[in-house]
């Protein structure tokens, strides 16, 4: 603390291992609500988002060696100067450097490195094990699969045949990575994107050795984070999918975008009228589909190009007749909606990916068009969505 009173939070030590923006937003949710557990809830989440256990152990030390004897209202000065600790940390979240992997060891300098079977593909399937396995051990897997306790049922839900379920195939839990074929492991990386719930609480049950138990759930956060691992392990392993952040095909596996895409993907999904958003979505979804095939694609640009003709006259006002009808000269003069004898059909999977981007952009021009059109309208502060 500081000689004004002030809390002086040194974030030099500290790495997040978390999303930026996830641990501010769920930092901030348990400042927002605070109850009589606000103090372990913090704790879990600093044990969660920090490497280490650093940031744990400074937020315990705060002020912890006054009084042993002191009174109430001193104990709530305690947990007031620990909540505006909290407080600076979480306002003070971008400046938190994030935890790289460590610098290559002798052996990889020297190019002995270990390699299990010269597999990469084999390798990102051990590693998405190893991350479901991380995310069991810290309950997020609870909601759906239930934990074990001395006190309670022995009576859980079987997690192999709830995985069944959704895929289709038996037997799949525990992962054996070693003998899935390549549409089982993108199908697991799928299911349990839907699997996952961040445990916002957890509780030690010390009789007979116990530990720790989980509880008040969320997948919101959860898929956040298990998006940006697994994002992270396909990139390293040079596999050309990544799961959608958003869209019809949320959590699902989608061929990968330069970010100037993704980027356009989010502001035309999140400014799109009512009227047309589902459309939207469904044309993303159907062309960035990682079994997209031709027609897929054709299918796609064709449900663009029918959101831009019911707004070909906003269209017209802008370029002037007959200007506009540049835009639908490629649609027409090329096999993608009509498909007449008369026009061109021998072009290449790369002229689909150029017209369909094209035309999504498009899109979001018409769609600032549109909002510059309408009066402005007041809206209130947007709440976070966890």
């Amino acid at each position: 603390m500081g000689d004004d009173g002030a809390v002086i939070v040194d974030v030099s030590n500290y790495e997040l291992v978390w999303p930026t923006s996830l641990f501010v937003s769920e930092g901030e949710r348990i400042l927002r609500t605070p109850t009589s557990q606000w103090e372990d809830r913090a704790e879990w989440l600093l044990t969660e988002a920090m490497v280490g256990s650093t940031a744990v152990t400074d937020f315990r030390e705060v002020d912890a060696f006054g009084d042993p004897w002191a009174t109430t209202r001193e104990s709530r000065t305690l947990t007031r100067t620990r909540e505006n600790w909290f407080s600076e940390l979480i306002s003070r979240a971008s400046e938190i450097r994030p935890a790289l992997a460590p610098r290559p060891y002798w052996p990889e300098r020297k190019g002995r490195g270990l390699i299990a079977d010269g597999s990469t593909d084999r390798d990102a399937r051990r590693d998405f094990a190893r991350i479901v396995a991380d995310f069991a051990d810290d309950g997020y897997l609870v909601e759906q699969f239930g934990e074990e306790c001395v006190d309670g049922s022995d009576d859980l839900p079987d997690a192999s045949a709830l995985i069944e379920r959704r895929l289709g195939i038996p037997d799949l839990w525990p992962l054996t990575p070693t003998t899935w074929d390549e549409d089982t492991f993108y199908g697991l990386i799928e299911v349990f994107h839907d699997l996952v719930s961040r445990p916002r609480r957890r509780s030690f049950h010390s009789y007979s050795g116990c530990g720790w138990h989980h509880s008040e759930f969320h997948n919101g956060p959860a898929r956040i984070l298990y998006r940006a691992e697994i994002n992270d392990l396909l990139r390293e392993a040079g596999i050309e999918y990544e799961l959608a952040a958003e869209g019809e095909d949320l959590g699902r596996l989608v061929a990968i975008t330069d970010d100037a895409r993704r980027q356009l993907v989010h502001h035309v999904l999140k400014d799109s009228p009512p009227a047309v958003t589902d459309r939207v979505r469904h044309a993303i979804a159907l062309f960035r589909a990682r079994d997209a095939s031709l027609e897929s694609k054709r299918s796609a640009i064709v449900a663009a190009v029918g959101i831009l003709e019911e707004r070909r006259a906003l269209i017209r006002e802008d370029l002037g007749k007959p200007d506009d009808g540049a835009l639908f000269e490629i649609a027409n003069r090329f096999g993608l909606r009509h498909r007449r004898a008369d026009q061109l059909a021998n072009y290449s999977d790369a002229f689909l990916d150029w017209i369909f981007w094209w035309y999504l952009a498009t899109v979001e021009l018409t769609n600032k068009l549109i909002e510059a059109a309408e009066p402005s309208k007041a809206s209130p502060a947007a709440e976070p969505p966890f």
